[in-house]
């Protein structure tokens, strides 16, 4: 299992990594194992602020489909275009070539109450 230190993660298993002005989220490699083979990738919000712990999205697996949480609020100012074609890039590069959306930090003071690495691992081992 893969526990980037670069990013912050959500209890609900998602992953923020902020560039400049600029933020990439995605699901952790984690969530992206227990979910299966993500099949689609539905993000209706490009364009629109939203607030952190709201839905954003949401990513369909073959046999489940599940929300997608923001981490901190913002505006959604791209969804990742790979993901139209190639959505298994979530569960081969979750880090990576997998990130869903790219926002504008509203908050970027909201960082602060998200989970470290250490942290999160700690969360998923119980």
């Amino acid at each position: 299992m893969n526990f980037p230190t670069n990013v912050k993660y959500t209890k609900d298993h998602e992953w923020i990594r902020v560039e400049g002005e600029i933020a990439y989220v995605g699901i952790t490699d984690y969530a992206q194992s227990e979910l299966g083979e993500i099949v689609y990738v539905d993000i209706t919000t490009e364009g629109e602020t939203v607030d952190k712990e709201e839905v954003f999205g949401t990513i369909e697996a073959v046999k489940t489909v599940s929300d997608l949480f923001m981490p901190a609020s913002g505006e959604v100012l791209e969804v990742n275009p790979e993901l139209e074609d190639a959505p298994q890039l979530v569960n081969e590069d979750a880090y990576g070539k997998g990130w869903i959306i790219k926002v504008a930090l509203t908050n970027p003071a909201e960082l602060d109450e998200l989970l470290s690495a250490a942290d999160y691992e700690q969360l998923i081992a119980k």
